[in-house]
Formats: structure tokens, sequence, C-alpha cells
């Protein structure tokens, strides 16, 4: 049998304070959920689940320590700054 143990991981206190600021800047709320370390028992393999950020309906992942942040997948990734620049439009689906 599988057995996953997972670890939560807390949110950097700079990452939270920057974006506290963006959404205050935005007149807007985040929701952010911690992120986790994932690892399959006496196996070397380990997963690092982002911090999800939703903020209008939007899911952003964030690692700490990090200065980008991605959109909705790894895929799609801005600097964090830049959060506040995405216009109303940008957070329609």
């Amino acid at each position: 049998m599988v057995n996953i143990i997972k670890q939560e991981i807390e949110v950097e206190e700079a990452l939270k304070k920057k974006l506290e600021f963006i959404c205050s800047f935005c007149n807007t709320k985040c929701e952010i959920k911690k992120g986790s370390i994932r690892t399959i028992e006496r196996k070397n393999l380990s997963y690092v689940e982002p911090h999800r950020i939703i903020i209008k309906d939007i899911t952003f992942l964030a690692f700490n320590y990090e200065t980008n942040i991605y959109i909705e997948n790894l895929s799609n990734k801005i600097l964090i700054k830049d959060v506040s620049l995405l216009k109303k439009d940008d957070f329609e689906r």
C-alpha cells in the first residue's frame, strides 16, 4: 500500500504582505490557501504543491521565495508586482 505524507507549508511573511498590499491597492480581497509537500513514504519522491491565492474567482499559484506568480497553471507566469496591473477584463473568463 502506498502511504502519502502531507506536510503543510507556511506562507512566507513577505509574500503574504506583498499580496495583501496589492489587493488593498486594487480595493479587493484575496484568499490564501497554504501549499504543502507531499512525500511517498519510503520513496525518494516528493511534490511541492504551491500556495493558492484566489482573487476575484481567479486562482493564482505562488511558491515561497519566488518573484513570479502563476495564473491558473504553471505555464502562465507573471511577476508578483504586475498582478495589480492586470485589467479587470483580465480577470473575466
